[in-house]
């Protein structure tokens, strides 16, 4: 017996049929710190305006939010602050994607 497949056309996002409800978190502090800035950037490219990432450091990722904040508008919410782990929700705000 076979059961028919109901596709999803639309475009954007993944066809898998599940919808994230929470925003996604992303531990940097498992990731070797060569390609921790890296590994977020590609990430926060995958997050449509309006959605958000919390993401966890093991310090105030100032420098981060700044580069962050050149390539696309972002909001930031601290969540928790040190002293051994931060947590911040950062938005991908409206706007268009800075040049750089």
């Amino acid at each position: 017996m076979t059961n028919p497949i109901q596709l999803d056309t639309r475009s954007g996002g993944c066809t898998c049929g599940h919808h994230d409800e929470e925003d996604i978190v992303l531990d940097v502090r498992t990731i070797p710190h060569a390609i921790r800035h890296a590994s977020v950037f590609g990430a926060f490219d995958a997050i449509p305006a309006g959605g958000s990432l919390v993401l966890v450091a093991p310090h105030n990722p100032l420098p981060l939010l700044g580069q962050l904040s050149e390539r696309f508008p972002i909001g930031v919410e601290y969540l928790q602050e040190g002293p051994d782990e931060w947590r911040l929700r950062i938005t991908r705000e409206a706007g268009p994607r800075h040049a750089g």
